[in-house]
């Protein structure tokens, strides 16, 4: 085990580049939406996922998504990388 939390201070970087972009978000809606799309793409990098092949991959099951079941089966850490390769 690490004493460190550099791995931790690492996954916040891109969050705290960011800080200064949400500044001028037009509302609240916009931070959080903007938040949650930067978590999504950081845990999907954390679990070894390209982001952007994830995204399209996610884009195109959630419409079919109709419980609670699959949609818990596409958050990153549930996705094989194999599996979004194609997106």
């Amino acid at each position: 085990i690490e004493i460190d939390n550099n791995g931790a201070e690492n996954a916040i970087r891109p969050f705290v580049v960011g800080r200064k972009n949400w500044l001028f978000s037009a509302s609240v809606k916009g931070v959080k939406s903007s938040a949650n799309l930067y978590s999504l793409i950081e845990t999907a990098k954390a679990n070894g996922l390209e982001p952007y092949a994830y995204l399209r991959y996610l884009f195109t099951a959630l419409p079919k998504a109709d419980t609670v079941e699959v949609i818990e089966a596409l958050l990153p850490g549930n996705v094989d990388p194999d599996q979004i390769r194609n997106y």
